[in-house]
Order: structure tokens, then sequence, then C-alpha cells
């Protein structure tokens, strides 16, 4: 491992896997962001764009809570996302194993955030993001939408969220939201629904980060592509022929 720390807090690491990283950097209570290769990473790190003063696209398209190891031996995340597993859909607040960020190709990019929490204020963030678990908190497609507007017209981004709705929350509002709960705000002049990954990356509160950062292969991206068509391709004609059936 090869370790370099920038004059801003920031502390670039090398030579190590996204396992590794995550093993050595992830402790409860901290923030996690990560970068993809998927068509809707993309299209988020794209329209973050409109934060940088260069228009230069954003690495992070995802953001979640690490809440700790537990009796299982693995370090498990609180997360608003979309998960799809053969034919379970989880589509909002949930909790996955840390393990999820371990596949280098899907995640080329990953972040660490530590904010120097007391123990009651993680004790806030995990209390406050399971109860969001347990009450079922969807993730928001609606809200994401309404925030790609909003970064086009930035007068739009400290106003509330213009396709808001009740209970739910995409992934970096949820973050912001949890934050808030323990009195610090990532990003002030934001609204909380308009947050995005790029907004807690920059944040201006005072925070130490560990950020790991490496190419795809152009054939591993080619692979991972196709997968991906292959994939949708296969749940849409199951989905065609399961309506079929009940037709008949």
């Amino acid at each position: 491992m090869e370790i370099k720390t920038l004059p801003d807090q920031t502390i670039i690491v090398t030579g190590v896997s996204n396992r590794e990283f995550l093993e050595q950097f992830a402790q409860p209570g901290r923030i996690g962001l990560s970068g993809g290769i998927t068509l809707v990473d993309k299209a988020i790190c794209r329209a973050e764009r409109h934060i940088d003063p260069d228009a230069r696209w954003s690495a992070w398209s995802h953001a979640f809570l690490f809440q700790g190891e537990r009796h299982d031996g693995h370090h498990w995340v609180i997360e608003s996302d979309i998960q799809i597993h053969r034919r379970h859909i989880a589509l909002g607040v949930q909790e996955n194993r840390v393990s999820k960020y371990f596949d280098e190709g899907l995640y080329s990019s990953l972040a660490v955030l530590d904010f120097g929490l007391k123990p009651e204020q993680i004790g806030c963030l995990l209390r406050e993001g399971l109860e969001l678990v347990a009450a079922r908190a969807r993730y928001s497609l609606r809200e994401l939408v309404g925030t790609l507007i909003a970064l086009k017209h930035p007068e739009l981004r400290g106003q509330g969220n213009v396709l808001a709705r009740q209970s739910s929350m995409y992934c970096s509002a949820f973050v912001r939201y949890l934050f808030r709960k323990a009195e610090l705000d990532l990003a002030p002049g934001v609204d909380n629904k308009n947050t995005t990954p790029e907004d807690i990356f920059r944040t201006t509160t005072l925070h130490r980060r560990w950020l790991l950062q490496r190419e795809v292969p152009k054939s591993r991206l080619g692979e991972l592509r196709k997968k991906l068509r292959s994939g949708v391709k296969s749940r849409i004609e199951e989905i065609k022929a399961r309506r079929k059936g009940e037709r008949l």
C-alpha cells in the first residue's frame, strides 16, 4: 500500500484492492462514496458536472454510511439504493454487507470520509438509519430526477426538490439527512433532497478522507456492459412472459 497526503487532508491510497481499502478504512459513522461504470452511474456523474466550475464530471454516483462489523464477522453499510437479486428487488433504505463494493470492475472509485464523530453522534446516525430501514423508506427515482433538474438550474438548488415526495430519499439525500440529525450539515445552502454525492465529497465540514481510484481496463468495461445489457434483456423477457401467462 502506498499513501500520499495532500494539503486538504485527502489521503490518496494506491496499490490495494477495493477489499483491502475498505477493510482498512471503513469504520462506524464514516461515509462511503463510490463511482461505477453502469449507465446510471455515468449519467449521475455527468449531471454533477454542473457543480464544478470547469464542468468536469464527478467521480461519485453513490453515497452510504458505514455501520460497523457485526456478529457474522462482516462489516455492514446502511444505504438507500436499488438492489436486484434474481426475483427480489430492494428499493429503498436497506442494510448490505460492505463486500458489495469489493468488485473492482463495477466500483472503480471509492472514498471514505471521517468526520471524527463522538460516540453519541455515531449512535445517532446508526439509530436514525436503522429507523428508516424498519420504516421501509423508499428510494426515490422521482426525486433523483428533480435533483437533475436543479443541477441544470442552480437557482433551484436551495429550494425544495420540485419532485419531492414523503417517506423517500435517494442515496446522498439519505446520508445528508442522517448527518443533520447528528447536527452536522454537509452542504449548507443546498436543499436536503437536492444533495448529490459530489456535494458530500466537496463538503467544507472538517473531515479527513481516503481516496482510492483506478482505471477500468476497456476490455473489462466492454465485458461488464454486455453483461448488464444481457441482464436487462432477460429481465424484460421474463416480465413479458409473466404478463402473457396472466392474460391466458
